[in-house]
C-alpha cells in the first residue's frame, strides 16, 4: 500500500460523507466497507458556537482518518481560508484541495491551484489536489510541495467512470514513486477496480455509494471490486493483443488427411 504523507492506510477505498440517507447509514457503509478515510467539508458557519459538533462526533466514532476538503471553493484566498479552519477543526494538517474554475464542469483552476497548493505547504500542510490528469500540472504540483496527486476520473458526481485512460496511464507511467488517487467520477465497482488495475493507489467516491439505493451493499461492492483491482494489478496481467493467440497448443493434435 501506498504511504499518504508517512501514513500507510489499511484500504485504498476513500469515501465521502455528504448525501447519505442517514447518520446510521453513513455509518454502516463505512464499517462494512472497511473504508480508510472520510473526506469531511467544511462551512464557515461550523466554526461558531461549535455548530456541526454531533456531525464531528460521528465521524470521530468511525475510527479513519479525517480529510477535510476545500469543496465550493473558487478563488485561492477562499480555498486557503477553508483549509485554515479545517486545520483548527479537525485538528489535522491533512487537506483535499480544491479550487474550482468551472461551475458545470467543476474543473479544478490549475493556476489557482498550484498557487493555493504552494502556499499551504509552505505552511505545513499535506496537501491532496483535486486536478485534471494533465501531466504538466502533475509537475507543477509537486515542485509546490504536493506529495500526493489527485486526478479526476471525470467530472464531479457524473458516474461517467475512467474518461480519459491515456491521459490516466500517461499520469501512472509518468510518476511511478508518487501516490495517486483517482478522485471523482466514479459510478461503479468495475470502474474503481480498472483504476486500480492500471496501478492507482487508491480512489475517493462520494455520490455513487451515497444515492445508491442501497448504500451500504454499494460501498460493499466498491470495497471487494478494489481488492480485485489491486490484486490482479499484483498479479502482473497480460497485455492485450491485435491477434487471436490460442490457450490450447495445436502440438499434438491430430490432423484429418
Amino acid at each position: 500500500m501506498a504511504n499518504f504523507y508517512g501514513v500507510e492506510l489499511s484500504s485504498p477505498l476513500m469515501l465521502g460523507t455528504s448525501q447519505y440517507p442517514s447518520p446510521a447509514i453513513l455509518t454502516d457503509a463505512f464499517r462494512n466497507s472497511n473504508a480508510s478515510v472520510a473526506t469531511v467539508s467544511v462551512r464557515r458557519e461550523a466554526g461558531f458556537e461549535k455548530a456541526g459538533n454531533s456531525f464531528w462526533k460521528l465521524i470521530q466514532e468511525l475510527g479513519v482518518r479525517v480529510l477535510p476538503n476545500t469543496a465550493g471553493c473558487y478563488s485561492v484566498r477562499e480555498a486557503i481560508t477553508t483549509a485554515q479552519m479545517a486545520r483548527e477543526l479537525f485538528d489535522t494538517s491533512w487537506v483535499k484541495l480544491e479550487v474550482i474554475g468551472h461551475p458545470d464542469t467543476l474543473q479544478p483552476d490549475p493556476f489557482g491551484l498550484v498557487e493555493a497548493a504552494k502556499l499551504l505547504n509552505q505552511e505545513g500542510f499535506d496537501v491532496f489536489p483535486y486536478m485534471t490528469e494533465d501531466l504538466i500540472l502533475a509537475e507543477r504540483l509537486l515542485e509546490a510541495g504536493c506529495e500526493v496527486l489527485m486526478p479526476w476520473g471525470s467530472p464531479i458526481g457524473t458516474g461517467l467512470g475512467l474518461n480519459n485512460l491515456y491521459g490516466l496511464r500517461s499520469l501512472r507511467a509518468h510518476f511511478p514513486d508518487v501516490p495517486l488517487v483517482i478522485d471523482a467520477g466514479l459510478g461503479l465497482p468495475s470502474q474503481a477496480a480498472q483504476a486500480l488495475e492500471m496501478g492507482y493507489d487508491a480512489v475517493l467516491l462520494n455520490t455513487a455509494v451515497a444515492r445508491a439505493g442501497d448504500p451500504v451493499k454499494m460501498a460493499v461492492a466498491f470495497a471487494r471490486a478494489i481488492e480485485a483491482g489491486q490484486l490482479a494489478y499484483k498479479a502482473d496481467p497480460m497485455e492485450p493483443r491485435d491477434m487471436a493467440a490460442p490457450s490450447t497448443p495445436v502440438l499434438g493434435k491430430a490432423f484429418l488427411r
